[in-house]
């Protein structure tokens, strides 16, 4: 494994909107489609909360952070040195492969032009269309 600063987990296809959406969103899909079971809800709302509280949602720092028109394909990479917040995250990942729910890992030391970023976190807007 070489040295990266940023992880990221995504889903393996684009949505409608060409973008690759990213665990937590796939993850609320799952809940909104009520496909989570009692146990996995649970999990949601108690792990969806204790991130709420561990740290900043960027849109609420920056409104237009993710609007598709001024930051095409924004999307968020944790910093690899986040490892308070990286170490939830398998939990999503196991609920998502029980599911069915491809998606994959990406590292990257320049993920794209960042546009937000704080000590845990960056939202990038990719160099190139074909960044998934």
């Amino acid at each position: 494994m070489g040295d990266f600063r940023y992880v990221r987990y995504q889903a393996v296809e684009p949505n409608a909107n060409g973008n690759f959406t990213g665990i937590f969103g796939l993850f609320n899909g799952l809940a909104r489609r009520g496909q989570l079971t009692v146990e996995q809800e649970a999990f949601r709302r108690t792990n969806n909360a204790w991130y709420d509280a561990a740290y900043a949602d960027p849109s609420k720092v920056d409104p237009t952070v993710y609007d598709r028109t001024i930051n095409p394909g924004a999307a968020a990479w944790f910093k690899v040195a986040a490892t308070h917040l990286l170490d939830r995250v398998p939990g999503y990942l196991a609920i998502l492969d029980a599911h069915g729910v491809e998606w994959r890992r990406l590292e990257s030391d320049d993920p794209g032009r960042v546009i937000y970023e704080d000590a845990d976190q960056v939202v990038v807007v990719p160099r190139s269309p074909s960044h998934g």
